[in-house]
C-alpha cells in the first residue's frame, strides 16, 4: 500500500488546527469548503464514501454561518454526518431503499449541537443498510471502498464516515456504535473512533437499530480532534430518556494529564487463536509503548467475553425486529403496489428492505416469539448482565482495558458477504462495550506487512472518557501511526 505522512493542506489538518487557522484568518472557510467539495466530487464516484453531496446546499450553509454566525468552537468547519442521523430536509435513509424520499421534519440534537458551535453540516456517509454489517457492503447504494485499498472493505456500519476521514474527504465525522460501528471501520481506516458511554450522547433524532445499544460518537483524524467534538456533542438532553444527568467533563484538559502510574490490563480473552499475529505483535508493542509513558500492565480478566457474540445477536436482533416494525409504507418512505392493505406491506417489505436487514428481522422476531422468549432473549440479558460485572470487577483492577480492535485487518470485499456467522465474528472485541455499556475507543496502532492500518482499543469505566482520551493522547504522542494517510491517487490506480 502506498502511503504519506500528513502534510501542511488545509484538507489534510485535523479538526483542531483548522478551526484554529480559520478564527486566525489564516483559512478562509468558503475556499476550504470548496477545495474538501471539489475533492469529494472527485474520489467519492470510486470511494463511494458519501450517499450524496449537494454542493450548493452545504455552501448556502456556510454562507448562513459566516452572515450571522454562531462564531462557536467549530466555527466554518464541515463535520460529516452518517445516514442515521436526521438532518431537518435532507433525504436520511440509513442507506436503505424502504426510507427512500424520507426527509425529516426536524434535526438531531448532535446535529443542533454541532450547528450551535458553528459547524457546517455534511450529509450523509454512506453505511451498512439500517446499520445491519460489519463491511458496509450492505448498503442500498453500493459498497463503499477502503481508502488503503480500494479491493477491500473499510468496516461498518460507519465504514463510510471512517472512509471520507481517512481520505480527506472529510474532517472528522459522526458514526453510531451498536455492536463495534464506529471502531470497527475506525480501526480498518486507520482513524480515531470513539463509542462513548450509553447515555452520554443523546440519541434523538438517531434512527433507531438497538435502542439499548446505540451511540453515536466521533470519528476524527486524532485524539485531539476526539475529545474537541466529544466535547460539543456530550450532555444530558431531555427529549431522549436514556440520556444520563451526568456533567461533562473537560475532555481537552484530560489531554495533558501524564499517565504515569495508571494501570493499563490485558485481558487474555482478547488474544485468541485465530487473530491475525501481526495484530496481536502491534497491540503488545503498543502495551510496550504505554509501559515506556509510565504505565502498569497488569492481568485482567473478562471470563464472560466468549458469549457476548451470542449474547449481541440475541438482544439487537430482538430490538431491531421491534424497531423496523414501524416501516411499513404508509407513513413514509417507499411504499410498494398491492390491491390490499396486507399484499402492500408484504411487497413494501420485501422490495425495501435488503438481504442482512430481513435476516436479522427474522432472528429477531424468533427470539421474541411465544416458546423462545425465555430460552433465548431473557438468557440473553442474564449474560449481558455478566458481562457488566466482569468490566466492573476488572476495573478495579486497573484503569484501561487494552485489546485489539479487530481480529484482523481490512478483508477484501465479498470475502465474508455469504458467511454471516465469519461477518458477525469481525466485531468479536466490540460488542463487550455495548453490551456493558461502557466507553470504548479505537486508534492506529501499527500497519500490517502489506500495508493495511492496525487499531488497538481502550475500554474505561462507564462515563469516563476523559481516561480514554487521555492514554490515547499519550500513546499518541509517542508514536505517528495517526499521521499516516492513504494515497488516493495510487489507490485509484491499483483499483
Amino acid at each position: 500500500m502506498t502511503q504519506t505522512n500528513r502534510t501542511d493542506s488545509p484538507l489534510s489538518q485535523p479538526l483542531h488546527q483548522l478551526r484554529d487557522r480559520i478564527a486566525s484568518g489564516a483559512v478562509d472557510p468558503r475556499q476550504f469548503l470548496n477545495d474538501l467539495l471539489t475533492r469529494i466530487e472527485q474520489f467519492n464516484p470510486s470511494l463511494r464514501a458519501y450517499i450524496a453531496v449537494d454542493r450548493e446546499r452545504v455552501q448556502a450553509e456556510l454562507a448562513e454561518r459566516l452572515a450571522k454566525g454562531p462564531r462557536g468552537r467549530l466555527f466554518g468547519v464541515p463535520i460529516t454526518v452518517k445516514d442515521n442521523i436526521c438532518v431537518r430536509g435532507e433525504q436520511t435513509t440509513c442507506a436503505s431503499r424502504i426510507l427512500q424520499g424520507f426527509r425529516p421534519p426536524y434535526d438531531a440534537t448532535v446535529i443542533e449541537r454541532l450547528a450551535r458551535e458553528g459547524a457546517v453540516i455534511i450529509p450523509h456517509a454512506n453505511m451498512d443498510e439500517f446499520a445491519f454489517g460489519s463491511s458496509t457492503e450492505n448498503s442500498a447504494v453500493g459498497v463503499t471502498r477502503n481508502p488503503w485499498d480500494p479491493s477491500r472493505v473499510p468496516g461498518g456500519s460507519s465504514g463510510g464516515s471512517a472512509a471520507s476521514v481517512a481520505a480527506d474527504l472529510a474532517v472528522a465525522a459522526l458514526g453510531s456504535d451498536t455492536g463495534g460501528s464506529i471502531r470497527q471501520p475506525a480501526a480498518l481506516c486507520g482513524v480515531v473512533g470513539m463509542k462513548p458511554t450509553y447515555g452520554r450522547v443523546s440519541r434523538y433524532g438517531l434512527i433507531a437499530f438497538a435502542s439499548s445499544l446505540d451511540q453515536i460518537g466521533p470519528i476524527t483524524k486524532d485524539v485531539t480532534d476526539c475529545a474537541e467534538l466529544l466535547s460539543v456533542l456530550a450532555g444530558n438532553d431531555p427529549r431522549d430518556s436514556t440520556s444520563a444527568p451526568t456533567a461533562v467533563p473537560d475532555y481537552l484538559a484530560a489531554l495533558n494529564k501524564p499517565v504515569t502510574g495508571m494501570r493499563f490490563g490485558l485481558p487474555k480473552e482478547y488474544f485468541i487463536e485465530g487473530i491475525d499475529p501481526e495484530i496481536q505483535r502491534a497491540v503488545e508493542e503498543a502495551a510496550r509503548v504505554l509501559e515506556s509513558k509510565g504505565m502498569k500492565r497488569v492481568s485482567v480478566s473478562l471470563p464472560h467475553t466468549q458469549y457476548a457474540v451470542a449474547t449481541y445477536y440475541v438482544v439487537a436482533t430482538a430490538e431491531a425486529s421491534s424497531n423496523l416494525a414501524r416501516y411499513d409504507g404508509v407513513k413514509y418512505g417507499y411504499r410498494g403496489a398491492g390491491s390490499s392493505l396486507l399484499e402492500m406491506y408484504e411487497h413494501t417489505r420485501a422490495e425495501g428492505f435488503g438481504r442482512e436487514s430481513v435476516r436479522r428481522i427474522i432472528l429477531g422476531t424468533y427470539v421474541l416469539s411465544h416458546g423462545y422468549y425465555d430460552a433465548y432473549y431473557l438468557q440473553g440479558l442474564k449474560v449481558r448482565t455478566l458481562i457488566k460485572r466482569d468490566f466492573d470487577d476488572a476495573f478495579k483492577e486497573c484503569d484501561v482495558i487494552l485489546t485489539p480492535t479487530s481480529p484482523s485487518a481490512a478483508f477484501k470485499i465479498g470475502e465474508k458477504l455469504n458467511d454471516p456467522l465469519q461477518m458477525y465474528l469481525s466485531d468479536i472485541f466490540t460488542i463487550s462495550a455495548n453490551l456493558a455499556g461502557i466507553p470504548a475507543m479505537s486508534m492506529p496502532c501499527g500497519f500490517t506487512s502489506s500495508g493495511l492500518p492496525i487499531g488497538m482499543q481502550l475500554l474505561g469505566p462507564s462515563f469516563e472518557e476523559a481516561r480514554l482520551l487521555q492514554v490515547g493522547r499519550a500513546y499518541e504522542q509517542a508514536t505517528e501511526w495517526h499521521t499516516r494517510k492513504p494515497s488516493l491517487q495510487a489507490a485509484e490506480a491499483r483499483n
